[in-house]
């Protein structure tokens, strides 16, 4: 079980997402920033809002898959396949180096898209789950 001091820390730095956490000279804590006003009605005794939307363990949004990002993350790869290719391959042309890199990334692309839209399913269907059990108590 942790400590008092323990859990204080933890809420601090949970809160730090959102504002900012300044300590005075006799240990209080003054909270400034956009959220400073939702926190304080939450120490008040009022509930703070739950996040809407689908969100990760850390409480940021989760995207949904999109073909901007694939292109992103095939940018970063495509140089790094190209290279990788250049240094295991023996006497490769250009036109052959090139072959090759297009050929892989016809593959990359799709399959990316396919286990971005397979995860952003996965954490759905968990979200889904978790919210089901949540009005059941």
């Amino acid at each position: 079980m942790p400590s008092r001091k323990q859990r204080r820390k933890r809420e601090k730095l949970q809160r730090h997402e959102y504002e900012y956490v300044l300590e005075t000279e006799e240990g209080e804590e003054v909270i400034e920033g956009p959220r400073a006003a939702e926190t304080k009605s939450a120490a008040n005794g009022k509930a703070e809002k739950e996040p809407t939307g689908l969100v990760d363990r850390r409480g940021r949004p989760i995207q949904k898959p999109s073909l901007q990002r694939v292109l992103k993350r095939t940018a970063i790869f495509g140089p790094l396949i190209a290279v990788f290719i250049l240094l295991t391959s023996n006497g490769l042309s250009t036109a052959g180096l090139i072959f090759n890199v297009a050929l892989l990334l016809a593959f990359f692309m799709p399959f990316s898209y396919m286990v971005d839209l397979f995860v952003y399913r996965m954490l759905l269907r968990r979200h889904e789950k978790e919210r089901a059990a949540r009005k059941a108590r």
